[in-house]
């Protein structure tokens, strides 16, 4: 059923009819409940350029992807899209992604912003200071931050992991644990989230009352081969460390490689602790995960992000959504007592 047959079934105009399906104040309550009734016995379905000429809105949210920081060719990117495309198919929603070059991206932004291509933005991968944030406010167009950049974040909306404090319980694990001599495979640190991550690793070290040691901690591209090129580097130093703290399972997994090839074995020899953000095509439904692990969903993560900022553009002068989700430590196989702790506690 098209709208025209819905309307003149009801003797009401396309305009009414539309604006009732659409949630408008200005219908009254009796009619949108007429309105709508006919449409479920109907199985009306109004069409994306219908709800566009009734709202004078696109109902589609842009996502803009710089090139050079490998998002497309990034799972985690993959599994955020994946969860934002639910909601917005339930939500009636449809997505534009563009790709561009770091040095494209504000007249990209300008260009959806001045045409009103899209009624929000998600913002992806802020750095610890960001200028698309400021553009994103002077454009005035609804925008969510998916993580924090440091620059006045009460001022956006934002959701993010509890980075910090995530790293510093895994840090204090570790060393509960007895090991003493603990490396640090983190992201890029020009990115908000992993200097928070550096920040969280560096307050559980102090906290423990253990010296960090810089040459032992590097940021990289969360990417398996770097974890497995930074763990040789590891395994060939005269005092080798006794537990790894990761940023991504991508840099865990590299890391678990070389420690097997040289002939020993995560959870025994080296303890892995990583941050999991519950990849789709690394899910581990065994009973033991393989990493002890800061969990949270990324997924989850993309289906809220999309539900803010659909609501943001519905209401465009509520405050700022802002919330921080705390990771869950998991216990896996990846960990165990230091093998110093492990032979005191044999020899009593």
């Amino acid at each position: 059923m098209k709208l025209k047959e819905l309307s003149d079934l009801l003797g009401l105009s396309q305009t009414t009819v539309s604006r009732a399906l659409n949630g408008y104040p200005e219908v009254s309550e009796e009619t949108r409940r007429k309105v709508k009734l006919a449409a479920e016995t109907h199985s009306y379905q109004p069409s994306s350029h219908a709800k566009r000429l009734a709202t004078g809105r696109t109902h589609t949210i842009g996502h803009v992807v710089p090139l050079s920081s490998h998002e497309m060719i990034n799972p985690h990117f993959s599994d955020f899209i994946a969860g934002a495309g639910e909601a917005y198919a339930r939500l009636g929603y449809d997505m534009l992604i563009s790709v561009v070059t770091e040095a494209d991206q504000e007249r990209v932004y300008r260009n959806l912003a001045s045409g009103r291509k899209v009624d929000g933005l998600i913002v992806h991968g802020p750095k610890a200071i960001d200028p698309r944030l400021a553009l994103l406010k002077s454009l005035d167009i609804p925008f969510v931050v998916h993580g924090r950049s440091d620059d006045a974040p009460d001022s956006y909306s934002w959701l993010d992991v509890n980075n910090r404090r995530s790293f510093v319980r895994a840090t204090q694990f570790l060393a509960d644990l007895g090991h003493s001599r603990i490396a640090l495979l983190n992201g890029l640190e020009d990115m908000n989230f992993a200097r928070r991550r550096r920040a969280g690793f560096l307050d559980g070290l102090a906290s423990r009352g253990i010296a960090p040691d810089p040459s032992i901690m590097f940021s990289d591209e969360m990417i398996e081969p770097n974890g497995y090129r930074r763990m040789q580097q590891l395994l060939a130093m005269p005092v080798r460390p006794d537990a790894i703290l990761a940023a991504s399972v991508l840099l865990a997994m590299g890391a678990a490689r070389a420690i097997q090839e040289a002939g020993l074995k995560p959870g025994r020899d080296i303890s892995i602790v990583t941050h999991d953000d519950q990849l789709s095509f690394l899910r581990d439904h065994n009973a033991v995960p393989m990493f002890t692990a800061t969990r949270s969903s990324i997924r989850d993560a993309g289906r809220r992000c999309a539900e803010m900022i659909i609501e943001l553009a519905n209401n465009p002068d509520r405050a700022p959504i802002q919330e921080l989700w705390e990771a869950e430590l998991v216990l896996g196989s990846s960990t165990g007592p230091s093998l110093h702790l492990a032979k005191s506690a044999k020899a009593l």
